[in-house]
């Protein structure tokens, strides 16, 4: 009876569903559409974490992936096909970008609070992004809502935008600004790496060629990453690697930043970079609250709306 009665109520609701059409984000989309949107994916996300910590910063990422690439459109999401290569396979996803299985249950599970399929892919990972950092001990930043999802994807811009652990800061800095962000977003986006893991594959030459290293740290890292072999082998992004905290602002201060491209927001040549590491380094609320600025003026690069691209029913296939 209790599930003739919620199937009934989705019919009801399903039939009186009208998607707004709107050209810009809200905060509030979902708020009359599905009240339980939300609610649906934190709980997924928290199930998720639970059972693997490392996942928060996953899906942190699959965000950042996501929106390098074209803007914020779930377009990392589609899986390849047999007339068309994703972004999935593109040299910084490739064995390497995860959570797409946590994204599936919870486009299933918010399709079924919302008596249908109203909730974009692409704000899935915006939320879940969120609520990750939140879980991990982060800010709980409001998200924008409102995004649809593209129908294409593009392999070979996913291989030139999206910013490889190799660059030097003056490459890092030209390609968050092509995306219309600045110096402080590149700082405060890059403390995104204060949760998370990276593979030896990715941090090898660091740590038998960079100078700016410190030598134990470096050494300790040699145990983990031989010069051959061992490219999955993984080491925390910082060491408290499950928390969202500024411990890896204070590592760089330190040289013991695990990638190039992190140590190479400090320098120690005095430059406004520097100073940003040193001031987030012993000032969490600064670094939380501009966290949370820099992630919404991320999560607004080019979104598809109004009656662009689509809702997805699959967040893996075009509808």
């Amino acid at each position: 009876m209790a599930a003739l009665w919620s199937s009934f109520i989705c019919f009801v609701l399903a039939s009186a569903i009208v998607i707004p059409i709107s050209a810009q984000l809200s905060p509030n989309f979902y708020e009359k559409l599905c009240p339980e949107a939300l609610p649906t994916i934190r709980s997924i996300v928290e199930k998720a974490i639970y059972r693997e910590p490392r996942m928060g910063a996953s899906l942190l990422r699959v965000h950042f992936h996501d929106c390098f690439v074209n803007g914020c459109d779930g377009s990392v999401l589609l899986d390849d096909t047999p007339n068309f290569t994703g972004e999935k396979t593109a040299r910084p996803n490739n064995n390497s970008l995860r959570g797409y299985e946590v994204i599936d249950e919870i486009k299933e599970a918010v399709n079924t609070a919302c008596c249908g399929n109203v909730v974009s892919c692409a704000d899935i990972v915006a939320v879940a992004a969120r609520d990750s950092v939140a879980i991990l001990g982060g800010p709980s930043y409001q998200v924008l809502l409102g995004r649809r999802d593209a129908r294409t994807a593009s392999f070979t811009d996913a291989n030139n935008d999206i910013p490889p652990p190799t660059l030097d800061f003056p490459a890092l800095l030209s390609n968050f600004q092509g995306h219309g962000l600045d110096l402080n977003d590149l700082v405060v986006l890059s403390g995104g790496h204060t949760i998370g893991l990276s593979r030896c594959i990715q941090f090898r030459n660091r740590t038998y060629n960079d100078a700016n290293i410190d030598p134990e740290f470096a050494a300790s890292l040699r145990t983990i990453c031989p010069v051959q072999g061992g490219d999955n082998n993984l080491a925390t992004l910082d060491a408290t690697t499950a928390t969202f905290d500024t411990i890896y602002f204070k590592q760089l201060l330190e040289l013991k930043g695990l990638l190039h491209s992190d140590q190479e927001l400090f320098r120690n040549i005095g430059s406004a970079s520097d100073g940003l590491v040193q001031y987030y380094s012993g000032n969490p609320g600064a670094f939380f609250a501009d966290f949370g600025v820099s992630m919404i003026k991320m999560g607004n690069i080019k979104p598809l709306t109004g009656s662009a691209g689509e809702i997805r029913m699959n967040c893996r296939v075009i509808n």
